[in-house]
């Protein structure tokens, strides 16, 4: 089997959502807890298999705490890191040679994109987004919004509990 049809056969017995806008490119929605969805990309090179998904965008704040962090975090990951784009957006990236590729792998991979993202959001919009997620919290507050998507926050976001 070619490494693009374990992808399919793989995408679809886990009955994820995904496109394939071309061949060998698959753009798959993980959803999650936390970041409610991760979309992230499977490319078939020539020799290997790139793994890429954005995680944020560039903080607004705090940035030496928030990029120590993803730093700290990309040493004990496997098959990928956290990176940045020109832009400095964040993303979690990695490559593995095409022999490697299987049904397994590819489950092991995706889960660990799932995994490192849902995981670690939560404390890195903290680090990087504090007060514009206070902001939002009272906005809202004042309008009487909801707050339910804003809730992993309250610790720091709601002034009853500053």
């Amino acid at each position: 089997m070619s490494a693009e049809e374990i992808i399919e056969e793989t995408l679809k017995v886990a009955e994820l959502e995904y496109e394939r806008p071309r061949a060998g490119a698959y753009f798959i929605k993980l959803p999650g807890t936390h970041k409610l969805a991760t979309m992230a990309w499977l490319i078939v090179g020539d020799h290997s298999l790139h793994i890429e998904a954005f995680f944020c965008r560039q903080p607004d704040e705090n940035h030496a705490a928030f990029y120590r962090f993803l730093l700290e975090k990309s040493g004990r990951m496997y098959g990928m890191g956290f990176t940045l784009d020109e832009a400095g957006d964040v993303y979690l990236v990695g490559k593995v040679p095409l022999a490697s590729v299987s049904a397994d792998e590819i489950d092991r991979l995706l889960g660990c994109v799932l995994t490192y993202s849902d995981e670690n959001f939560d404390r890195a919009l903290e680090l990087g987004f504090k007060s514009s997620i206070q902001r939002e919290w009272e906005w809202r507050e004042k309008r009487g919004e909801s707050l339910a998507n804003l809730q992993a926050f309250a610790s720091f976001a709601d002034p009853a509990r500053r």
